[in-house]
């Protein structure tokens, strides 16, 4: 396949962010554009759900920002799974 050079606009900070979190992972920011792109082509779309949360997933997501609500550990959910896989 051969390859193509193209300039885009990105903020600043997340572009950063991004290339950290993707150089401890061992794969360069062109990779994983790549990848995306990829993603795109073979999902007819974007790879993901870009949806509008409804208000019970904002309620949730405030709940977490804040450190409210129940708390739950590892063991917990593995205690769960042991119980609804029996």
């Amino acid at each position: 396949m051969s390859k193509m050079q193209t300039t885009i606009r990105l903020e600043e900070d997340d572009y950063k962010q991004a290339r950290e979190i993707l150089e401890f992972v061992g794969m360069s920011y062109a990779q994983a554009i790549n990848m995306f792109n990829r993603m795109v082509v073979l999902n007819h779309g974007l790879p993901f759900d870009a949806k509008i949360p409804n208000k019970k997933t904002i309620a949730a997501m405030k709940e977490a920002k804040e450190l409210k609500g129940e708390f739950i550990t590892l063991g917990d959910l593995e205690r769960e799974n042991a119980a609804v896989s029996h």
